[in-house]
């Protein structure tokens, strides 16, 4: 094995058991023998050397070539043990250190997301075919974090769960003027329209995602009261009484932080309230993964707290609750990643056994992040007034039973329905 990497790997990996076999068919384990045995195979000397000098690039990309082969158990067990030695801290040798130096210094470059790149971005992963994500997303393809009220909930429920949870933190009236920044395919714009008959407009800059929500729509019956639009929120003028944004603002860049809060404070009404649903660190500012840089999320970045909240003070927005969902992120990529697997072969059907093995890594590296390193999720609602919200937060579950109520009685409606059209049908 590479001297350096194996070096490396010796300071790195103290408990757990993880034996890796070099180019040439030599085994070296790693750990202290404790628990149960993972392994895998470099297949050449080349993929070694990547990997000593920059594993959080060359480790994944050898995965996804077929220059690392998972010889006992899968590339989530390798990750484990990976992680829960390293912690947040993957890089520890100098050279490693200095890389992950130039990342940080320059990360403002990668994130600058003007009109046209930040379109380009999102389209490169948004833009990949709805066949693929329907086969591990829920059916209402939910693609951000799952809410787990139990923990035997089903994927289903718990995003369920999630749009119920945030609809009740947004304190929605019917006919309330509501903005949905990143809407994804749809889900949540129109079960905020559906359930609380809010009239709900949300921007995407995925051409999938745009036919996609306004054709559920229409088949809802609800063209009037949620309309979906390929467009930068950047350039929208027009005022509203509630903004929502789940999943988008990891899109956005650092460095685009004043431009975002300073103009979602525009649109927003004096009395309005919003919700921002993100990925966030929960250990201070970092940069992007290179990986998921390069390969997953072009773009992108996590945040920490502590670079969010001074943009919000100065757009003259008010924080008026901070949540911290922290392994319900975990729980949904276990489940994606699941369901994942068990389709893989029509994955590889619609792409190619390259395109998988970057999306097994894809998943597995992220659900361990959130088990064993810094990542969380964290809903912040903002106003302008401190008035605009209650003084205590039992309106949220006293409006989530209400909801919870409603989505039963139409759904039994509902069944109603298409039993009298069964029988009349025969």
């Amino acid at each position: 094995m590479n001297a350096i990497l194996k070096a490396a790997l010796s300071r790195m990996i103290y408990t757990g058991t993880l034996v890796i076999t070099d180019s040439t068919g030599k085994s070296q384990t790693f750990g202290d023998g404790t628990g149960e045995q993972f392994a895998f195979r470099i297949n050449s000397a080349a993929a070694e050397r990547k990997i000593a000098f920059d594993p959080s690039l060359h480790f994944p990309e050898a995965y996804m070539n077929g220059d690392i082969d998972v010889l006992e158990g899968d590339i989530y067990d390798v990750l484990k043990i990976i992680f829960e030695n390293t912690g947040a801290t993957v890089a520890k040798e100098p050279w490693m250190l200095a890389i992950e130096g130039i990342r940080r210094a320059t990360r403002r470059l990668h994130q600058m997301n003007t009109l046209t790149r930040a379109s380009s971005n999102v389209q490169r992963h948004y833009d990949l075919s709805e066949d693929l994500y329907k086969l591990f997303l829920d059916t209402d393809m939910q693609y951000s974090c799952a809410y787990f009220e139990r923990p035997d909930a089903t994927l289903e429920e718990a995003q369920l769960a999630k749009k119920r949870h945030i609809a009740a933190k947004l304190l929605l009236k019917k006919g309330h003027k509501t903005l949905d920044i990143g809407c994804g395919w749809g889900g949540l714009g129109i079960y905020l329209a559906k359930h609380l008959e809010a009239n709900v407009t949300g921007v995407t800059l995925s051409q999938e995602q745009f036919g996609i929500a306004n054709k559920r729509a229409f088949e809802e019956g609800l063209t009037g009261k949620a309309q979906f639009t390929l467009q930068d929120y950047r350039t929208i003028e027009e005022s509203f009484d509630r903004i929502v944004s789940v999943g988008m603002f990891e899109h956005v860049g650092i460095g685009h932080f004043p431009e975002y809060f300073q103009h979602t404070a525009r649109l927003l009404k004096k009395d309005g309230v919003f919700l921002l649903h993100s990925i966030g660190r929960s250990d201070g500012p970092s940069y992007t993964n290179a990986f998921i840089q390069k390969y997953i999320f072009p773009g992108g970045y996590i945040p920490a707290l502590s670079e969010v909240l001074p943009h919000i003070e100065k757009a003259g927005l008010v924080v008026t609750d901070i949540e911290i969902l922290r392994l319900h992120y975990a729980d949904t990529l276990r489940i994606w990643r699941e369901r994942f697997m068990a389709n893989r072969e029509k994955a590889k059907a619609i792409y190619d056994e390259r395109f998988c093995r970057m999306w097994e890594f894809y998943l597995a590296a992220s659900e361990a992040a959130f088990r064993w390193q810094n990542l969380v999720v964290f809903q912040i609602q903002l106003a302008h007034r401190q008035e605009a919200v209650p003084l205590t937060r039992n309106y949220i579950e006293k409006e989530e039973k209400r909801l919870k109520r409603l989505e039963c009685e139409r759904s039994s409606a509902n069944s109603q329905v298409e039993t009298k059209e069964s029988v009349a049908g025969r």
